[in-house]
């Protein structure tokens, strides 16, 4: 038997509040800056490489190459972005261990001279398309503790990462050494020390080769404010620090590290309005203008969980699902485990996810359904709730 849909509570037009322009991301540099000056504090004589594809804004980018970022990018038109804010060639770490022939050229063309890969493969196409270019080895990590692991796609064994690093040199390129990363919103600030550890391995092993790797790259993976609890970054860099001086002792790379949500996640909010709320059978839905296809893909599977504050904030809450606005029944953000919305919020009302400058204006289709994508404001302090 069908189940009635109805509306929670239905204001009248005339007093539904006029949202025309959301979705939209709230973006405060400030709070950016803020963040990459504690990160570099937290890991001292580490070169910060803001990864580049966690929001991409030409501001964003400008701001924080002034304020002293390196970057990580993965495609040439992140190399552009990064060198039109100032940076140059030496400036940059193309992470991308996958990349078509025709990008290496490009990059390379551009300036760029540091690549990762984590294949013979891809060793043989840096070799081909970018001659004499310098190469980090991507390690292969667990994931364990992070909300969105990256384990499946990238990375090889310690075995494998020497193999590779010999046969960069064989072929001409510099084996500068192993990157890493220990998966995105990172919650245990031991996650890194296994990799180090194989780290200092691999590069004993290619030093008794007579090869001299320089370079660690030790990943992103530092958390945004999002639900649930994280360490501060300088327990973060403690225990890294702990795990180089375990792994190579007074013989320590040059450390290098790609942040991206660490940066600017908590810089955004997301606002949204209520398109409508219904009740289907025993469960609250709440429906909003932003969703998976506006910036919110890390919300898939709930991997990734934002805080949320409303324009009805203030009574009684109950739990809801919350659901984006296209016809795609995978548009749904919180369904699992529902989000504690107020019992008054109602169409017209607006809902903020915060810490969401990170992967959000970037993820956003270019018009499914119709929706256009997110777009920014610059705002400075009231992003800091």
């Amino acid at each position: 038997m069908a189940v009635a849909l109805q509306p929670i509570r239905s204001k009248a037009a005339a007093h539904v509040p006029a949202n025309p322009a959301t979705p939209y991301l709230d973006l405060d540099l400030g709070i950016a800056l803020d963040q990459f000056v504690a990160l570099a504090a937290a890991l001292p004589g580490t070169a910060i490489h803001y990864a580049v594809k966690a929001n991409p804004h030409p501001d964003l980018l400008r701001a924080l190459y002034a304020a002293g970022s390196r970057f990580d990018v993965a495609s040439p038109a992140e190399v552009a972005g990064a060198l039109q804010a100032g940076a140059h060639p030496e400036d940059l770490v193309y992470s991308n261990p996958v990349k078509r022939r025709a990008d290496v050229h490009t990059a390379y063309a551009m300036g760029v001279r540091l690549f990762v890969v984590d294949s013979p493969e891809e060793t043989a196409k840096v070799a081909e398309a970018a001659p004499g270019a310098a190469v980090l080895v991507r390690l292969v990590t667990s994931g364990e503790g992070s909300d969105w692991p990256l384990s499946r796609k990238y990375g090889c064994s310690t075995p494998e990462c020497i193999q590779v690093l010999l046969e960069a040199d064989r072929l001409g390129l510099d084996a500068a050494g192993v990157a890493f990363h220990v998966g995105s919103q990172q919650r245990d600030p031991q996650a890194w020390r296994s990799p180090i550890l194989a780290a200092g391995r691999i590069f004993q092993a290619v030093r008794h080769a007579g090869l001299t790797p320089r370079l660690l790259d030790i990943g992103g993976g530092f958390p945004a404010l999002h639900e649930g609890h994280h360490p501060s970054f300088a327990t973060y860099g403690e225990a890294i620090q702990t795990a180089l001086t375990e792994a190579f002792g007074a013989d320590r790379p040059v450390t290098l590290a790609e942040p991206g949500r660490g940066i600017v996640g908590d810089a955004g909010t997301l606002v949204a309005s209520v398109v409508t709320v219904l009740q289907r059978g025993p469960v609250r839905w709440v429906y909003l203008d932003a969703g998976v296809y506006t910036g919110l893909v890390e919300t898939l599977d709930e991997a990734i969980r934002y805080r949320l504050v409303t324009s009805a904030d203030g009574g009684p809450t109950g739990p809801a699902v919350l659901a984006g606005p296209t016809c795609d029944s995978a548009d749904v953000l919180y369904e699992r485990t529902p989000v504690q919305l107020p019992l008054a919020l109602a169409e017209g009302d607006t809902v903020h996810l915060l810490s969401a400058g990170a992967y959000t204006t970037c993820y956003s289709t270019v018009g499914f359904n119709g929706f256009a994508p997110l777009p920014t404001r610059m705002v400075s302090g009231p992003v800091r709730s």
